[in-house]
């Protein structure tokens, strides 16, 4: 299993090892032992699937707060997205910087986002299904957002948009900017 860190510490790209032959393929999607030699000490508690019929489908940018927060493993089992993790822990050094990788069916990299962090993705092809593993239940009551195309962070979401309008929910239409969003997770909670 191969992990990459990216330029914000904690938010880490895992490649799992795939054993294929002429049947198809076979590979460990967690396994608590190895995942914590690579540093991801979190005890999940919850899987989640969504499933986006279409290409330009956003969702995001999404977290629980504080008593309830979230680490999220994420992949994408089939289709392709770009996965966003922006940095929202007051007083970090890397204070709304975003990370962005693809996850697809077919390169089966993983995404490990730190409670602290915000998420969203955005659908590369028709017919995603995306999952999640998280470390704390949902809680309507601490369920946050903030708008994908917040001006402060700046997510280029791969330049796939090109003034085309994505698929949105309702939430994230409405959703206010970082600056005014309800945030409680602080830099200093997480070290």
């Amino acid at each position: 299993m191969k992990v990459t860190e990216t330029k914000i510490p904690g938010v880490l790209i895992v490649e799992p090892d795939v054993f294929g032959d002429h049947r198809g393929f076979f590979m460990e999607t967690y396994n608590k032992q190895k995942y914590e030699k690579l540093g991801i000490t979190v005890d999940f508690v919850q899987d989640n699937m969504s499933f986006s019929a279409k290409k330009g489908t956003l969702r995001g940018l999404h977290w629980q707060n504080a008593p309830m927060a979230q680490s999220k493993l994420v992949s994408c089992a089939a289709g392709k997205v770009i996965d966003v993790a922006v940095d929202i822990r007051k007083g970090s050094p890397t204070y709304a910087q975003w990370v962005s990788v693809e996850l697809s069916a077919e390169n089966k990299k993983q995404f490990f986002i730190p409670q602290g962090f915000a998420h969203g993705f955005l659908t590369l092809t028709d017919n995603v299904e995306f999952r999640y593993k998280v470390d704390n239940f949902y809680s309507k009551e601490h369920d946050r957002g903030i708008r994908y195309d917040d001006p402060t962070i700046n997510v280029d979401w791969g330049g796939l948009l090109n003034g085309i309008e994505p698929v949105l929910s309702e939430k994230d239409t409405t959703g206010p900017t970082l600056e005014n969003a309800d945030c409680n997770f602080t830099y200093e909670a997480f070290r």
